[in-house]
């Protein structure tokens, strides 16, 4: 189906992923939001999405790209930018541009400013927008939800990481993708995960 994401279709677009301002995410646990960053991240890796990533304001106040996404990506270019819509930043929307992608996946801070806008000027440029909602991080729970609102009505579609990676495999038998992605929901999807690892235990021969 040409309206599920694939892992040919679609890339990562991480926005300001910074210690200063995770300090001011209210919307949600701040370890959680992590948690969830870090598994949409990893998602990405499995399935070989292309990948863009940038900060603002590193050196004056927001710090560089947190550093358990940085593990993930060390020698990944992160562009850093001064206005807080990054579609507006020439670097950013030309790598965006070179992935070749239609389908953009949103990860960030804050969903209020930094994702809202790019995502709004995305849809406006002709893109499809996926704003995964639980790696991304507001001021408050309420000014998330209403980003959110605005974003879909004006097509942006919600979804959450685990949603991606499953959209993404979609079928279990996939076996060039399936320790990537098991790996992933194993170390990142609470019961679910625990499932699968119990699974595995279970049907391994001793």
């Amino acid at each position: 189906m040409q309206d599920l994401l694939t892992p040919d279709n679609c890339a990562l677009v991480l926005l300001d992923q910074q210690a200063g301002l995770q300090f001011a995410v209210q919307s949600m646990d701040r370890q959680t939001l992590l948690n969830n960053s870090v598994a949409l991240l990893e998602s990405a890796l499995a399935f070989s999405l292309p990948i863009v990533a940038s900060t603002s304001a590193s050196k004056v106040y927001s710090g560089p790209l947190l550093p358990d996404l940085h593990a993930l990506i060390p020698d990944h270019p992160v562009l850093e930018r001064r206005n807080m819509n990054a579609w507006e930043d020439p670097a950013v929307q030309a790598a965006i541009v070179a992935t070749g992608r239609k389908k953009l996946i949103f990860s960030g801070m804050l969903t209020e400013a930094c994702i809202s806008f790019a995502v709004l000027s995305a849809i406006e440029a002709g893109y499809e927008c996926y704003v995964a909602g639980d790696a991304c991080g507001g001021l408050t729970e309420i000014g998330h939800n209403l980003a959110l609102q605005r974003m879909t009505a004006k097509g942006a579609q919600p979804t959450s990481w685990l949603q991606v990676l499953l959209e993404l495999q979609r079928d279990w038998t996939r076996h060039d993708t399936y320790d990537a992605a098991r790996a992933v929901v194993e170390k990142n999807g609470g019961g679910y995960g625990v499932g699968l690892r119990y699974a595995r235990q279970m049907l391994t021969p001793q």
